[in-house]
């Protein structure tokens, strides 16, 4: 049986901080900020951004690996959800910092405690992976019933 907001103890809001996971619209919000904030390239941009102000290419140059396409789709989208802010200057070339809002370093604690977690766990992680494959491997190569 599914819990109705009355029915939730002072442990479970304790345990979830106030968060009904059987709320389904608190779940479909949950899930929005999520697609952005647990994309590959945001949790990048997020943390090389730390609490400095960086040009497109230096940003660009310390990722690495990221067409300037997606950098750029990447940083429109941390602006629209107020995460960065864009700032053009009126030289010649034209000058475009980036930089974190409140609410993006608000961000930046939970991006790399997650960060430090998966680097942290890599190896477990790995030696899992490796694991499972090894197990499917075996059930794949196993003889198959004739039916």
């Amino acid at each position: 049986m599914t819990p109705k907001n009355s029915d939730v103890t002072d442990h479970d809001a304790e345990i979830g901080e106030g968060f009904e996971f059987h709320n389904l619209d608190r779940c479909r919000a949950a899930g929005d900020v999520l697609t952005r904030v647990g994309d590959k390239w945001s949790v990048l941009v997020v943390m090389v951004l730390g609490d400095r102000t960086l040009r497109f290419n230096e940003l660009k140059r310390r990722i690495g690996a990221i067409s300037q396409r997606m950098l750029t789709r990447t940083l429109r989208g941390l602006e629209r959800d107020g995460l960065a802010t864009r700032t053009v200057f009126p030289t010649v070339p034209p000058r475009v910092d980036y930089a974190l809002t409140p609410l993006g370093l608000s961000l930046r604690a939970p991006v790399m405690a997650l960060g430090d977690w998966s680097v942290g766990n890599y190896a477990a992680i790995e030696k899992a992976r490796d694991e499972y494959d090894r197990r499917a491997d075996s059930h794949d190569a196993s003889p198959r019933p004739v039916g």
